[in-house]
């Protein structure tokens, strides 16, 4: 073997064992919970360009009509019989792997982890929203950090709703952890 890809070889293999020699996994994503809330707007308002969904793992609000948001986007609120309700993507022919999960008399500092029962979610019908309640989502697919394709989860709480302006405010907080279930991180 080459002098030189000898000394590289042992300064790689130093560097790993410096970089885990306290027991820190250097592919660990170090996260702290960080709720924030935000306000979306119904899509049956009659302004254009308010933002009606929303994209959890990116927290950015999304107005469905520009044409730059192709389905990344994690649910959208509407007005369906005088009530607020989420609608995930598919219940607006998009096809994606979003999907929410009611979780009812959990809190959202209870929810540590999001369901692995599947069949707890709603991937194509409204889910209706009442003030205080919690719910799971599973959000659409994209890449994660090492080009994986991942989806991730968050948490969501209804903390105001006016269905009379179509306005919904809600507490939120994503994992940043491809594929991870865990709504909290590892050392909570």
């Amino acid at each position: 073997m080459n002098r030189r890809l000898l000394v590289l070889l042992f300064l790689w293999i130093g560097l790993l064992f410096t970089a885990t020699a306290c027991g820190d996994d250097p592919f660990q994503i170090q996260w702290s919970e960080n709720p924030a809330e935000t306000t979306l707007y119904a899509m049956d308002r009659q302004e254009l360009n308010r933002p009606s969904a929303f994209d959890m793992l990116q927290r950015r609000r999304v107005v469905l009509e520009s044409p730059q948001t192709q389905g990344r986007w994690d649910f959208a609120v509407d007005r369906q019989g005088g009530s607020l309700v989420l609608l995930p993507p598919r219940a607006l022919g998009v096809t994606s792997q979003a999907a929410i999960a009611p979780m009812p008399g959990v809190s959202f500092e209870e929810l540590r982890e999001a369901p692995s029962d599947t069949t707890l979610y709603i991937t194509r019908d409204p889910v209706p929203l009442q003030v205080g309640n919690t719910y799971a989502v599973r959000t659409h697919e994209q890449r994660g950090r090492f080009g994986q394709i991942c989806t991730y989860y968050g948490k969501l709480e209804v903390v105001g709703l006016r269905s009379e302006d179509g306005v919904l405010i809600f507490r939120h907080d994503t994992s940043p952890e491809c594929n991870s279930r865990r709504l909290v991180p590892r050392n909570n």
